[in-house]
């Protein structure tokens, strides 16, 4: 290769730029994942999952999958678990809640499927001082809600959150669930890495996340979650995670994240190439996400920077991962003109195979973390070097078609629009509109008054619209 440079060595100064930049910040984020530590349980813990916590699950399709992560749920002996469907979903799902504890399972409905009604309306019957939400297939190791409750200990944590490995569907790992596999061990990485250096993270994950009662009961919350409208015009529904993690950090809660084997949830990933249509959901919604965070609300460049800087890198990154493929076709391309007029000593079969040694090395070496626990998927690195260039593309795709608002992987999950109208018809049918104060002029409420001894009558409504 330094034979090649000395034909003409400025060409390799952006692969230079770039793969230094990439992996610098690769070995700080390692560093500080490794420096990262997970919240202790306390000797005399202020939150009880038996008294001060509700888990609510937003679901339509939930099948036997349901009944081993509600098990695993139940060990951890929550106050109740709340599942909200659509109401021609409540016969099954209320015959499979029954088949697992009709006891501390209720069953509630909304008239249409659309997960942010569906969580909102949970949030409404709730009486705990702590929400769990969690998906529908989100097994959960024994020591999890202890684990979360721990952060609660600090008054001024708003939201917990959880590392994540994948549960295979079948006996074996397809390559599609490997590729999230690859994808959660780096995601589990970012996350410690983020909340070890200033306390931040993108996104509470919406597979398990805790949340204080008290901020999702407030009305403006509850508005704004049910009506969340991309420029203006587009109703979106999936992305309540994001939603989420914003509204924690724009109105000066702290989050957290127990990054350990105790609190690590399993989760299933589409076996197949439906996993692609996930990605695509998921890259949308981060790009909204991202968007509104770094230049609408902008919160996140004081309250948390280095968070900030990674949705700036996350902006850029799809172009300049796309710059290397673009640079040894044309190194290629030189190689095959005679060097009197022009071209390069090196013949273009070097180049091409030592790019490929080079990804090879480099890739390996940044799925180490997840190769050491299973060193079996080595064989799947050069599909996630595919992969790598494939989102790349599916990311800019991703940004010109943010008006798709779409789920992508469940039927049945219809317009938000006309189901969020229809539940707000009902409302206004059923509660009574009395002013409430702003957010900004409510005071903190202490421990004691967070509790809610009885459900509300249906939630008092802050707005007339």
């Amino acid at each position: 290769m330094l034979y090649l440079t000395s034909d003409n060595f400025p060409v390799f100064v952006p692969f230079g730029v770039i793969g230094f930049y990439r992996y610098l910040w690769y070995c700080i984020r390692l560093t500080a994942a490794l420096a990262y530590r997970p919240v202790p349980l306390p000797e005399n813990p202020t939150y009880v999952a038996s008294e001060d916590v509700t888990i609510i699950v937003p679901t339509i399709d939930a099948g036997e999958e349901f009944k081993e992560a509600a098990n695993s749920w139940l060990v951890g002996k929550p106050k109740e678990i709340i599942i909200v469907t659509e109401e021609k979903m409540q016969g099954p799902l209320q015959e499979l809640a029954n088949s697992v504890d009709p006891e501390r399972i209720r069953v509630l409905t909304v008239p249409f499927a659309n997960k942010r009604l569906q969580m909102s309306h949970g949030i409404k019957h709730t009486t705990t001082d702590i929400i769990v939400f969690a998906d529908d297939d989100a097994i959960w190791p024994p020591t999890m809600l202890p684990y979360m409750l721990a952060c609660f200990e600090d008054q001024k944590v708003g939201g917990v959150g959880t590392s994540q490995r994948v549960q295979p569907v079948g006996e074996k790992m397809t390559v599609w669930e490997v590729l999230a596999a690859f994808r959660l061990s780096i995601r589990n990485i970012e996350i410690a890495s983020s909340t070890h250096i200033d306390g931040g993270i993108p996104c509470l994950s919406g597979r398990t996340a805790a949340y204080r009662t008290i901020i999702l009961k407030d009305p403006e919350f509850l508005h704004g979650f049910t009506h969340d409208y991309w420029l203006g015009k587009y109703h979106l529904n999936s992305g309540d995670d994001k939603f989420l993690t914003r509204w924690m950090v724009s109105h000066g809660w702290s989050t957290y994240v127990q990054c350990c084997k105790e609190a690590e949830l399993l989760s299933t990933m589409k076996p197949n190439w439906r996993f692609l249509k996930q990605v695509l959901r998921w890259t949308r919604n981060t790009w909204r996400s991202d968007l509104r965070s770094l230049f609408m609300e902008r919160y996140i460049w004081t309250a948390h920077p280095y968070v900030a800087y990674t949705m700036v890198d996350k902006l850029f990154n799809p172009f300049t991962l796309l710059v290397g493929p673009v640079l040894v076709a044309y190194l290629m391309y030189k190689s095959t003109i005679p060097v009197e007029q022009g071209g390069y000593h090196l013949p273009w079969w070097n180049i091409a195979i030592s790019y490929m040694v080079w990804l090879s090395a480099t890739r390996t070496a940044k799925l180490l973390p997840h190769l050491w626990y299973r060193p079996q998927d080595i064989i799947y690195v050069p599909a996630f070097i595919l992969f790598g260039y494939y989102f790349a593309i599916m990311k800019v795709y991703a940004l010109l078609t943010l008006h798709e608002t779409g789920w992508g992987t469940r039927a049945g999950v219809g317009d938000p629009s006309a189901a969020t109208a229809a539940v707000d018809a009902n409302e206004k049918a059923q509660v009574t509109v009395v002013p409430v104060k702003p957010y900004s002029d409510v005071p903190t409420p202490t421990a004691e008054q967070q509790r809610y001894p009885e459900p509300p009558i249906e939630m008092r409504v802050g707005y007339a619209n």
